[in-house]
């Protein structure tokens, strides 16, 4: 690992965590257990069925002792769950018999568990989708004091040619489809606080198809004003915008198309102007790229709730339950 995992771990073990895993029998997530439970620094609580649990961990070697395991049909503070779901979602809970049935889905169930204090962080999507394992956290645990809005970003991490790893953000990839200008900048300031905690530097670009005003429309405009927003919101970040991907990176390029500026061809950290934009930029970096992509990683939430792609190994499991619990 590397690029702020040693940190990250040095965390957890000045101040040990539990993270909820909702696919408790998943070979991968058993898998991933097994290494966190070698150390001391983080308990995984997983949620289903026991006899099943240990069956399939027992038929791949994986040691689990030491894991909590809570099966929703079995729990003995259900009542108690209950109550506290249905105070939190009023009328939408539906009746007590629907929320019941609700709360016994793995993914409300361990998103409850976190609310309750239970468990310090949850991370779930090995077989959920993401709006599955999203849609839990927006309405139980919702978005902590300061942030208007839930966003979410990438890590994208490789070896750097000239040695250590080269590690970029990008955000909202995953959550807000058309962000507003104020949502943007948000979206810029819980993104960075994330970078940091990787070892980056911010240096954020605010991207769009047009290059101080090399192009022009909405999305153009939008770009414009919320670099300039977010330029008085974070004085003390290197910020700039509106620029093209290119511009960004690009020391050559950046010097044609932005030549006044400090950071164009340097940043590290990409704002997009949508999903569409954000969700191909960042699968287009990963596969064409060769990085390692983490995420999406959920910002701004009371707790840290994070997803997993399906196609997950275990190593990426391992390596986002670590990413997960040093958020909380």
């Amino acid at each position: 690992m590397g690029y702020g995992f040693g940190a990250m771990i040095d965390r957890l073990k000045a101040n040990p965590k539990k993270i909820v895993f909702t696919e408790g029998s998943d070979e991968r997530i058993l898998q991933a257990a097994s290494r966190l439970l070698a150390g001391t620094w983080l308990q995984p609580v997983l949620v289903g069925d026991p006899k099943e649990i240990h069956r399939v961990a027992e038929a791949d070697g994986d040691n689990i002792n030491g894991a909590a395991i809570i099966d929703p049909n079995n729990f003995d503070r259900m009542d108690e769950m209950v109550d506290l779901f249905i105070e939190l979602r009023g009328a939408k809970a539906g009746t007590r018999e629907q929320a019941v049935k609700t709360l016994k889905q793995a993914n409300y169930f361990g998103t409850m568990l976190v609310r309750m204090g239970y468990a310090d962080s949850l991370l779930g999507g090995a077989t959920y989708s993401t709006a599955d394992t999203v849609r839990p956290a927006l309405q139980i645990i919702k978005a902590a004091p300061g942030n208007s809005i839930v966003s979410s970003c990438f890590i994208l991490v490789r070896p750097s040619a000239t040695g250590g790893n080269e590690v970029l953000c990008m955000a909202d990839c995953a959550i807000n489809l058309v962000p507003t200008e104020d949502q943007l900048v948000e979206i810029c300031g819980q993104a960075t606080k994330c970078a940091e905690r990787f070892g980056v530097d911010p240096k954020v670009a605010f991207l769009s198809f047009s290059t101080k005003g090399s192009g022009k429309g909405e999305s153009v405009t939008k770009m414009q004003n919320a670099t300039a927003k977010a330029k008085v919101k974070y004085p003390d970040l290197p910020i700039e915008g509106e620029l093209q991907f290119d511009a960004a990176v690009s020391p050559t390029v950046a010097r044609q198309k932005a030549p006044d500026s400090q950071i164009a061809g340097h940043c590290n950290t990409f704002i997009f102007p949508d999903i569409n934009a954000g969700n191909l930029g960042y699968k287009i970096a990963q596969r064409m790229g060769n990085f390692d992509a983490y995420g999406p990683i959920l910002l701004g939430l009371n707790a840290p709730i994070n997803d997993l792609s399906r196609g997950c190994n275990s190593q990426e499991v391992y390596d986002m339950a670590i990413v997960t619990a040093s958020l909380a």
